[in-house]
């Protein structure tokens, strides 16, 4: 299931379980605090859920069938002066960015040094 990426260098393998291998629980970590700040504004725990997950798919569906870029589709619901840009900016400033990036580089140095130690032990024939 899914679409297959080709790859030019095995190198490679590293980044992309950083960003499809581990990608699933970064979504969720983000749906699982988008459902505690819609709890903490006074919703109910179901609410709370099916508000994020509809938000949520909605969004990737949306991201999914258009031609445009994230960014772009980001720009088009962020009204000037409004809520979702004050959201945003209180991400920007926490360095959203920063820290997704920074996950991403952890992640594939982790995949990284767990395939140099299963190289290693195969190498030992202990697999």
């Amino acid at each position: 299931m899914g679409t297959t990426l080709w790859l030019e260098k095995e190198a490679q393998i590293d980044a992309v379980t950083a960003i499809s291998g581990s990608g699933p629980a970064y979504v969720f970590l983000f749906i699982e605090a988008l459902q505690e700040a819609a709890a903490e504004l006074g919703f109910t725990p179901d609410q709370a859920r099916t508000l994020s997950l509809e938000t949520f798919l909605g969004a990737a569906k949306l991201a999914s069938q258009s031609t445009e870029d994230a960014a772009t589709l980001r720009a088009r619901v962020t009204s000037k002066g409004g809520t979702t840009e004050r959201a945003i900016l209180v991400m920007e400033n926490a360095g959203i960015r920063q820290i997704i990036g920074q996950a991403a580089q952890a992640a594939s140095l982790r995949s990284r040094e767990l395939g140099e130690e299963l190289g290693k032990m195969g190498s030992r024939g202990t697999i």
